[in-house]
This record gives structure tokens, sequence and C-alpha cells, in this order.
């Protein structure tokens, strides 16, 4: 698969604190590339650094095969964390001025802006200054004026910051759209249940260093541990729980069920076959659930971080 960004071995220091050491990530075209770390791991910098607004000490990028140059700004779109409208402007105005900027002229911007704007059924607030609006509805303009280039690569640093929880679904499915249709996207955040839906592939930067990459599956994959969450309908749950408890790895589960039954969580270890572990289970009763659990990115996220500290 055809990389459209490659950092390679980025270093930046400011004074003597190192904000990135030697960290490199290849984003594939067409994903949705989740950037992860806690705060002041570095990923800001690394966004900062390709999106030109700060230089690595050391270090390169590539865009879509060249090296990164002043003229690939038209190709990035860019949604900071910390939002930069001026709240005194009508939003048509600004808007129109921010997609020049981009190259668009004011009639092709003009076009374009109606368009979302009726997409996002925010047609109304044409007039409005921005300090008239509230954060969410601020955040849907610089969405827009995010996009409205239709760049090649789009960059998200919390894009959902200030959303109620409908509007952050529309704006996750506005991001799941572009990537169908041909966009790039990274995507940096610290909600997890957003990465579990969106990303493709992650990166993890920990203290300035990259600690952890791939394709999301394959790092859930490396991380299961044979475990499995169970259901049996069985005449004595307390003896069968006590008999699983002096075999395996016990905790409890939480799925709901409409019948009593015995509920665990069992990891069998690495030695342990779950065909014969399922074998085993219908002799004791009737089984009525069995699911491999498989590690959530939030489980992952804070393995590797105290793995890492």
């Amino acid at each position: 698969m055809h990389n459209i960004l490659e950092a390679h071995n980025i270093s930046k220091k400011f004074g003597d604190f190192t904000a990135l050491n030697q960290v490199s990530i290849n984003v594939p075209q067409g994903s949705i590339f989740g950037l992860l770390g806690p705060n002041g791991a570095g990923k800001t910098t690394l966004i900062r650094i390709i999106n030109q607004i700060t230089m690595p000490d050391s270090g390169h990028v590539i865009l879509d095969g060249e090296a990164l140059k002043n003229h690939h700004i038209q190709d990035i779109g860019y949604l900071p964390e910390e939002r930069g409208l001026y709240k005194s402007m009508k939003v048509g105005e600004q808007a129109l001025y921010l997609a020049q900027l981009k190259g668009l002229s004011k009639a092709e911007a003009k076009k374009r802006l109606h368009y979302w704007f009726d997409r996002l059924d925010i047609g109304d607030w044409w007039n409005k200054k921005i300090q008239e609006l509230s954060k969410g509805m601020a955040q849907k303009i610089q969405f827009v004026v995010t996009v409205l280039h239709e760049p090649k690569l789009l960059i998200f640093d919390e894009p959902f910051s200030g959303f109620d929880p409908i509007n952050a679904n529309l704006i996750k499915d506005e991001i799941l759209r572009l990537r169908d249709n041909g966009a790039t996207v990274i995507f940096s955040t610290h909600r997890m249940e957003s990465v579990e839906e969106l990303c493709d592939h992650i990166a993890l930067i920990h203290k300035s260093n990259k600690i952890l990459d791939g394709k999301l599956t394959e790092i859930k994959r490396a991380n299961k541990d044979n475990s499995y969450e169970i259901g049996v309908k069985t005449s004595n749950i307390d003896a069968l729980h006590k008999e699983l408890t002096e075999k395996f790895d016990v905790s409890p589960a939480q799925f709901k069920t409409i019948d009593e039954q015995l509920k665990v969580n069992v990891k069998l270890g690495d030695s342990g076959n779950p065909n014969e572990f399922l074998k085993y289970l219908t002799t004791k009763g009737e089984v009525s659930h069995f699911v491999e659990l498989l590690p959530s990115t939030n489980d992952i996220f804070i393995k590797a971080i105290q793995n890492n500290s």
C-alpha cells in the first residue's frame, strides 16, 4: 500500500527539553491513522512539523512521494485542538477569506461553502459573528474550513471537542465519508472509543519516543491473551465456578442474560486450546455464550505506557 505521508527519524528539542526523539511514522493512503499518546508526549509537535509550522532539528517528511516543501501546504487540511477563528468576523466572510488562503477562487469558495453549510444544516449562520456561536457551532465552521479545499491529507487534533453526542456522530460520519472519497486522515485524540470506531492504523508516542505502531487489528491480535467470556447454564453454578477457578485464571463477566447461569471470563494461558475448553464446558451444562476477549485500544494504550514508563 502506498504511503501518503512518511516521517523519518524526526527529532525536535526546545532548549533542554526533547519533544521528539527519532520518531518515524508511515501513513497509508486512504486510511485513518490514529496518532496517540498522553499529554506532552510529542504528538502536537509532530503535527506542527508536518504542517511546516515548526521545523525538525533532524529527520525529514515525505508527502505523496516528495520531500515536504512549502507548496504542500495546499495538500493538507489541519484542524488544531486550539481553534483559531476571529470572533468579531462574520462566519461567511471569514470562511471565504480562509478558503481563498488555501488557493480557492472567491466564486469556487462560495460554491463549496454553500454546499457544506447546507450539508451540515448551518446555512442561517452565514451572517452571524463567531462570538455569537457556541463552542460546538464554531467547531463546525472550523471543520468546514479545514476540508473545503479537498486536500489529500486531513489532520484532526481532538475533532470532537465541544460537540454533543449527536454532532460528534455527524462529524464522525463526515470523516468516514471523506476517507471513502479518497482523503487520508491523521486523527489525534484521547477518546479511545473514537479510535476503535475510526482508525485503521495507529502510532503511540510516549515521552518523545514512538513505542508502538501498526495496523490496529494486528496490534490487537498481538496483545490478546487467550481469554474468553463464557456463559453456562448448569444445575450447580457454584461447583462449576470452583472447578474453573482451580484450573484457570477466572474473573467476573458483565454481559447481560435472561436466565440464571455462570458468567465468567476465563484466561486459558499460552497452552490452552479453546476448542478443547469449549468441549469441556459442554459436559458441564448448556453453553449459551462463548466469546474471545480482544484487548480494547484503551487497554493496549495503558499497557504500553506502563511498560515504557
